[in-house]
């Protein structure tokens, strides 16, 4: 429901989560320059928690990685309701 400061703060803005595998990253050049990492799409993650989500936020565990925004999306929590990822993708450009 916002960003997240570090991976402590995660907790306080969460609405859904999903562990992904080494098998949900794929890695390429990038669609510019550089590199690019494809996170896989995943289907009918469970909301934990009403609100409205702004943002992404990918973690190992103990660490905040990495956070991005996505479109706004209005999640309610309760039985069976669930939400849909899309793939998407980290580009990180070539120095200059």
């Amino acid at each position: 429901s916002a960003q997240p400061a570090n991976y402590a703060g995660i907790a306080a803005v969460a609405l859904a989560d999903v562990t992904l595998a080494g098998g949900d990253f794929t890695k390429a050049n990038g669609d510019t320059s550089g590199r690019k990492v494809t996170v896989a799409a995943k289907s009918s993650v469970p909301i934990d928690t009403s609100g409205t989500a702004t943002h992404i936020a990918l973690d190992d565990g103990t660490t905040l990685r990495y956070v991005t925004t996505c479109t706004s999306l209005a999640l309610t929590s309760g039985a069976g309701n669930t939400v849909n990822f899309p793939a998407w993708d980290v580009e990180v450009a070539d120095p200059v």
